[in-house]
């Protein structure tokens, strides 16, 4: 910070006092104090009823305190203000100089809205004189209102901004935590958790501090998701008492989140009448057994009335599901779903159903192939108020997959598109892996060729009833929340894409940037800004780089992911192959000579990925077995490819760590120290990728590198 400079770093980008006393002081992510300085210096007007709204005063207030600004609280006076929030059937005020705003709102809303209501979240921003009005439908469009002229900063009360209308397209923006309840002997505290331990649970028992779940709540809320799971799907004997006798732990949790907007969900066990009900099945159509769902779920409605629903993986890794009784799918889901009707709650029931025990001798057996086989004869059994939950690629949240065929294959079921915020298989948020880009592609991705309707189409449903966007958590107790405070940028880009999931995921890390390091607390905004998207722009690719090539996927250190070991799958159950030999690499998933994957996918799809001619590049092996000499669309070849990425990688994630100490004495020290530390880290494990991999496919092929760089 330079020498003239009065702010306190510290207080700009850690939240004002530790959660508990016995708690580290957290960092506020992109909500530091600081990013509220515009709107807490001006004198604003609060106007309606609600708990969400009583939220929205408390924000308000908090930050007028802060900067010197005014806060009102309807009814009032008539007072002089720069800035209203206010719900649209909230009675006049005495203030002309107010109503005029909401008239002017009004108008604009009329213009620009075609007549459609702003509904439950969504908001209008306008621009009437010297005032800055927000309208909503509902307290929880208020509160999205609020977070938006937050983002917007001094924006937010430019005179010439034009109306803004903006609803959310997915009325389901979701999180899947892998909490565990109790010390799980191997995944730990939370599966595949980088950030610390658990938010919600802590050996057994709540964590107990509920100023950090909501203050988690505040996080999510600003950014745009509306729902959470508190447990991990892989629903052990502690986390399955959660539906019955520890309900109340999970209220204690819903009463925390409720103030932002967020409704828990629960992962429940398919088992759970056997293990808590002391019935002697599961079987959805057994009478009992639907009785016990039913009751079971009136109980959990009246403890937790806004309750979200269950989260289910069910005949998956060992999970419990109806394949025990002879059912399918469809009846699983059905069960529960009838439970929740009554209550308006839905069951999320993922699709990541796969032969786990497979033989690595046999070809014929493809996991790739499984939820589509499993699914898609399913299609239009589904109640309504089943979300099939699809992982966007056919495998395991891969750094690169072709996106999944089971979402352009089920037109009457609605499907939820899942994402893996949490970085098992992108560097565990030690390395810097900035995935909006990669989801971008995904939901830009349009299944049925080119120009038609896309992913994020499918997400969104007709007339907003898809199933919407999920992700798998990163989040812990970590006092960067994500371990890697850069992680929090998936975070973020997440919620804002669950939002509008048609937007620019560059443009939503600018924000995200412009939140978390607000240019009134760093030394050289424009300097840290440039840095920033030089190091985690194109991050993702760099990741893919130095890693698995050209969609062949894994070739990671089993059980904890992390780091490179070619072989390790190679002879597993798992069905995670490469199949390399001395001739070539890759799965031949190819209709004419492979698995038939290729053929799962709508005709012209099918047609592109069934030759090595035509597959692009970025997945040939994911598809195709081809030499070593094989030609890429890039006029390389296969092997020289792998050399040259891998090579690529290394030296792209050194210019990474040299631009980043460029920024020492520009922003918060603790922040800069943890990132250098990840930074290391990461140029270590991308060297030990680069080697072992060009190592590898040298002694495999026997060709060598056409630059003559060092390969063991």
């Amino acid at each position: 910070m330079k020498a003239d400079k009065s702010v306190d770093v510290e207080h700009l980008v850690f939240v004002d006092e530790p959660l508990e006393t016995h708690e580290p002081r957290v960092h506020a992510a992109w909500l530091p104090p600081e990013a509220f300085r515009s709107l807490g210096a001006r004198r604003v007007l609060v106007h309606g009823e609600g708990l969400l709204v009583d939220t929205v005063l408390d924000e308000v207030s908090r930050a007028c305190a802060r900067y010197g600004g005014r806060v009102w609280h309807s009814p009032s006076w008539d007072v002089d203000v720069d800035l209203v929030l206010a719900l649209r059937d909230a009675g006049e005020l005495p203030n002309p100089a107010v109503e005029a705003a909401r008239s002017a709102g009004e108008a604009a809303l009329a213009e620009i809205g075609r007549g459609e209501p702003l509904g439950e979240e969504g908001f209008l921003l306008a621009r009437e004189g010297e005032v800055t009005v927000v309208l909503a439908d509902a307290p929880a469009g208020l509160l999205y209102g609020l977070f938006h002229v937050v983002r917007l900063c001094a924006a937010a009360f430019d005179p010439a901004r034009p109306p803004e209308r903006h609803r959310p397209a997915l009325r389901r923006r979701m999180l899947n935590h892998w909490d565990n309840v109790a010390v799980h002997p191997v995944m730990g505290q939370v599966e595949r958790g980088y950030a610390g331990g658990s938010i919600f649970w802590r050996d057994g028992r709540p964590r107990g501090d509920l100023a950090r779940v909501r203050a988690y709540g505040r996080l999510l809320a600003a950014s745009g998701v509306n729902a959470i799971s508190v447990n991990n799907v892989n629903v052990a004997r502690t986390e399955a008492l959660l539906l019955t006798d520890r309900l109340g732990d999970v209220a204690e949790i819903a009463d925390a989140l409720r103030p932002y907007g967020i409704r828990v969900h629960l992962s429940v066990s398919f088992a759970a009448p056997v293990l808590l009900g002391g019935l002697s099945t599961a079987d959805p159509l057994d009478e009992a057994v639907r009785d016990w769902w039913a009751a079971t779920t009136r109980r959990v409605y009246d403890r937790i009335p806004d309750f979200g629903g269950y989260l289910v993986k069910a005949d998956s890794e060992g999970q419990p599901g109806p394949f025990t009784y002879g059912r399918d799918h469809a009846d699983g889901a059905n069960l529960l779903a009838e439970a929740l009707a009554p209550h308006g709650g839905v069951v999320h029931w993922r699709a990541f159903v796969y032969n786990h025990h497979q033989d690595w001798r046999d070809r014929s057996t493809d996991r790739a192939r499984a939820a589509y086989d499993h699914f898609t004869p399913l299609d239009g059994r589904f109640r309504a108020n089943v979300v099939l939950q699809v992982k966007y690629g056919p495998v395991d949240f891969q750094t690169r997959e072709p996106v999944s065929p089971v979402l352009a294959a089920m037109p009457a079921t609605r499907l939820a598109l899942e994402l893996q915020v949490t970085q098992e298989y992108t560097g565990q948020q030690r390395h810097i892996c900035h995935l909006g880009p990669w989801w971008g592609e995904v939901l830009r991705f349009a299944p049925w060729g080119p120009g038609g309707r896309t992913i994020a189409d499918v997400a969104v449903g007709e007339a907003g009833a898809g199933g919407g966007l999920v992700a798998v958590a990163n989040t812990g107790d970590d006092p960067f929340w994500t371990g890697h405070p850069l992680a929090q940028a998936n975070l973020y880009t997440f919620g804002r894409l669950a939002w509008d999931p048609w937007r620019d995921p560059t443009e939503i890390l600018g924000e995200w940037m412009t939140l978390t390091f607000p240019p009134s607390a760093t030394a050289d905004p424009e300097l840290v800004r440039r840095t920033l998207h030089e190091i985690m722009d194109d991050s993702w690719r760099t990741y893919e780089r130095y890693t698995a090539p050209l969609g062949v996927g894994f070739m990671v250190h089993p059980g904890d992911h992390y780091g490179p070991d070619v072989d390790g799958y190679e002879y597993s159950r798992w069905g995670t192959y490469h199949f390399a030999d001395r001739d070539g690499v890759g799965v031949d998933r190819s209709r004419a000579s492979g698995t038939g994957f290729a053929g799962q996918y709508p005709p012209y799809w099918a047609q592109v990925y069934e030759s090595p001619r035509t597959c692009p590049d970025e997945v040939l092996l994911f598809f195709h077995h081809v030499p070593y000499s094989h030609v890429l669309h890039s006029g390389s070849t296969v092997i020289q490819h792998i050399y040259d990425t891998h090579f690529a990688g290394v030296e792209e994630v050194e210019t990474m760590r040299r631009r980043w100490q460029t920024l020492n004495g520009m922003i918060d020290p603790a922040v800069y120290e943890r990132v250098s530390e990840r930074l290391d880290e990461q140029v270590r494990c991308a060297t030990e990728w680069r080697d072992q991999i060009n190592t590898y496919f040298f002694r495999k092929s026997g060709v060598p590198d056409a630059r003559g760089r060092r390969i063991y």
